[in-house]
């Protein structure tokens, strides 16, 4: 059976999605602020899940690729700052039907398999958690890399010049980028930490940390922090040359105007025009 995990949007507009979707003839249940609903099929007793998250994530269990899509056309209308191209995750699963007392997820690592324990809602619902922070981080990589490639030649060319080539409102625009990214992640740092969901169903933990192992959240989290410090530096250094470009306007202006007001001066004082040119002139014999 497939599960599959979505990153569509920066965020969801989670109560107005709810209120939709009991008008749709859904009934929605909440964990916190996890919406989680459930599909049967009309041809046989099989009976899919959806879970959806607030920071703009899905995760579906035993849906083929048309109920996938519909259950992201469901959200669209709902979405805040949609993400193209669409974040997905494939994996497969199935539900260990034999009475071997198997009381923990087993995942195969190389096949992206998952065995489950039962079919309770919550054991996915935790694994769910682990999969939906797997694809919000995947766009948070993806953003971060697509900054740094294009910023790459920044620092090389300060290096070699001693300044950068970009204008004033350029390097404006690109703080203002990267200042974005670092505020995003900032505020949305506690998705990638262990959800408030398992402080009060802590029996359900081990399913969410078995989860974000096979997903390597820790490793990855800790290479984003990384690549952040190194976008942090660059914003030092672009800061640092905005101030520069900006004194050295300055300084120009003010002599600027210093000529002028030597220019006016001397325009409104012929008599002292008149002086200097003749003291000129007698020094000059």
């Amino acid at each position: 059976m497939r599960c599959a995990s979505f990153c569509s949007a920066e965020a969801y507009h989670i109560d107005d999605f709810s209120k939709f979707l009991r008008n749709e003839g859904f009934e929605p249940k909440f964990y916190d602020d996890v919406i989680h609903i459930q599909k049967r099929a009309h041809h046989d007793e099989r009976v899919s899940d959806a879970f959806f998250f607030p920071y703009g994530c899905l995760v579906t269990w035993d849906m083929d690729e048309d109920e996938e899509l519909q259950m992201l056309e469901l959200v669209e209308s709902f979405q805040k700052n949609s993400i193209d191209p669409l974040i997905k995750d494939l994996s497969f699963y199935t539900i260990n039907q034999e009475d071997s007392g198997q009381e923990e997820a087993i995942i195969d690592e190389e096949d992206d398999y998952i065995i489950l324990p039962s079919d309770d809602p919550l054991i996915k619902l935790s694994l769910s958690h682990a999969l939906s922070q797997s694809v919000k981080l995947s766009s948070f990589e993806l953003s971060i890399s697509e900054t740094i490639a294009q910023t790459r030649s920044v620092p090389e060319e300060l290096a070699t010049t001693g300044r950068t080539s970009l204008s004033s409102e350029q390097l404006t625009k690109l703080m203002g980028k990267l200042f974005a990214q670092r505020d995003s992640m900032n505020l949305d740092s506690d998705i990638l930490d262990t959800p408030e969901f398992f402080w009060r169903r802590p029996k359900y933990e081990s399913f969410y940390q078995r989860g974000s192992q096979y997903l390597d959240i820790q490793a990855r989290v800790a290479i984003l922090n990384r690549k952040l410090d190194r976008l942090h530096e660059l914003y030092e250094i672009l800061s640092n040359e905005h101030k520069h470009l900006h004194s050295t306007r300055l300084e120009w202006v003010v002599i600027l105007l210093i000529l002028i007001e030597v220019l006016f001066s001397i325009v409104r004082d012929r008599d002292l025009l008149s002086t200097l040119i003749l003291s000129v002139l007698g020094m000059s014999h």
